[in-house]
């Protein structure tokens, strides 16, 4: 397929569509050829090929280099690459910045394995280049402790907030946060609440309940003095949600239940206007739970009031499909999209299994579903998937920090992200590309900075599958083992 020049266009034109295009002439020279003679080949823009093998032989290893051409492919399957139809506007990758993750990061490393692990991490490459992170507004299950930025005594109340105060944070999160900004400047911060203080609360705790009715005002106060305050420290917050997972009420760390109703009021009559009279805009998500409940959301976009107020949702992978992004950008497709959690843990420990089901739906799936960022959950963790006060056991880092020595593994985690994270910049924009094509599903993606393409590529199928990858009237082919990732960058036009 020719997607930027007409079928009748000459070699010669076609030729234009590159000046820098290296040419190699066959046996006669370009314009001679008469009938019976062989075509020349038109060597087209170098290609570089990251591939990630489930059995770890290799880990973003890059391949030896090939070219598109215009020779003609016969091989069955084609992933045709179209950089004229173009998509949602990319913020970044990335995963979540706990309590427990930076209190590793600045308790059990030397200074040294933090600024390699930050210029790893946050770095261009050789690093991963990640430039999406979210925060907890209080605790989490993966805090050392369960607390809120406004704590007091047990039956008092302090609705004028007196007591707010985000010093928690400055111990560990905020170095960190603010080393993974000196390292890119470019990062997005969104955060999220596990749960109101406790005296806003039906339980009067910050386990489980509901936000009582008259401190709808005070709620929303709250989160508006942590963007202030977080903008005070250099932090500007780029989106908040208003609820991690409103429709669950965990027996054992900070939660906090909020029917589509309560968050639309909360929207519509408090946080709404009190955030668009800042100065600086942040953001406000919705929703910031899982696939299987596409309803909830549309409920609260659905409100005339809320609507105007809410900039997009938010979603977690721990039921449903992901298919439900796409259900909801449908219905209003004027709202941004973002994927916010998903953690892997020992319940799938294995490569050939989990990475490529992070492929097909964490990276590849959400952003066909019209995500904008995707993050995962904690981005390190130690060896006894901790810290943590409650919550989730067995749950697994994008790196394991060893709590003795300080040491790094790289978990699939991080090679999921680093497939896509590596390449694709803030401000770049999905492109279209063939997907689900027997097991090799891909997404693509042009950046805005020098035009560069990638094309990130999953093979799922138990069995290697060989194809032609299209884009421009020109081709290569590629053969994947079972259960690998690729990703393949080359040079676009502006």
């Amino acid at each position: 397929m020719d997607f930027l020049m007409g079928k009748g266009k000459t070699m010669m034109q076609s030729l234009k569509w590159r000046v820098s295009t290296p040419v190699v002439v066959g046996m006669v020279l370009l314009g001679c050829g008469g009938a019976g003679q062989t075509q020349p080949t038109v060597i087209g823009p170098a290609v570089q090929t990251w591939v990630t093998l489930t059995d770890q032989s290799k880990l973003l290893s890059l391949e030896a280099g090939k070219n598109f051409t215009n020779k003609q492919s016969t091989l069955p399957l084609n992933i045709a690459v179209d950089p004229l139809q173009r998509y949602q506007e990319i913020v970044g990758f990335g995963a979540n910045i706990s309590d427990a993750s930076a209190w590793l990061i600045q308790n059990r490393m030397n200074a040294q394995q933090r600024s390699a692990l930050m210029a790893d991490l946050f770095g261009k490459a050789p690093g991963i280049g990640l430039s999406f992170t979210r925060l907890t507004i209080g605790a989490s299950d993966f805090s050392l402790r369960h607390y809120s930025l406004d704590d007091v005594a047990p039956g008092q109340t302090d609705y004028l907030l007196a007591n707010f105060s985000i010093d928690p944070m400055r111990a560990d999160v905020l170095p960190v946060l603010k080393s993974a900004l000196a390292v890119n400047p470019q990062l997005r911060v969104m955060a999220s609440p596990w749960s109101a203080p406790a005296w806003m609360k039906s339980t009067n705790s910050l386990i489980q309940g509901t936000l009582l009715p008259q401190a709808y005002g005070a709620f929303a106060a709250y989160l508006g003095k942590f963007a202030d305050a977080m903008e005070a420290e250099g932090v500007p917050l780029f989106a908040l949600t208003l609820q991690n997972e409103p429709h669950f009420e965990p027996p054992d760390y900070p939660g906090m239940r909020l029917d589509p109703a309560m968050r639309a009021r909360l929207i519509a009559q408090n946080l709404g206007p009190l955030l668009a009279a800042r100065k600086t805009p942040v953001r406000i998500l919705d929703w910031d739970h899982n696939w299987d409940e596409p309803q909830a959301p549309l409920q609260v976009l659905a409100d005339p009031t809320a609507n105007p107020y809410v900039a997009g949702v938010a979603w977690h992978c721990y039921a449903g499909d992901v298919a439900a992004q796409t259900q909801v950008h449908n219905a209003y497709p004027d709202k941004e999209t973002y994927f916010t959690e998903c953690s892997g843990g020992d319940w799938k420990p294995y490569w050939a299994e989990t990475l490529p089901w992070y492929m097909r739906n964490l990276i590849i799936g959400t952003t066909r579903g019209w995500a904008k960022g995707v993050l995962l959950w904690n981005i390190a963790l130690d060896e006894n998937h901790g810290p943590h006060t409650g919550g989730c056991t067995d749950c697994r880092g994008v790196v394991t920090i060893n709590s003795a020595t300080g040491t790094v593994t790289r978990n699939f985690d991080y090679y999921a992200l680093a497939h896509v994270s590596r390449f694709v910049r803030p401000g770049a924009r999905r492109i279209d590309s063939t997907s689900g094509l027997d097991g090799i599903e891909s997404v693509a993606f042009q950046n805005s900075d020098d035009h560069s393409m990638a094309l990130v590529v999953v093979n799922s199928a138990t069995a290697e599958r060989r194809f032609t990858v299209t884009s421009a009237g020109q081709s290569f082919e590629h053969s994947m083992p079972a259960a690998s990732v690729a990703t393949f960058v080359w040079a676009g036009a502006p």
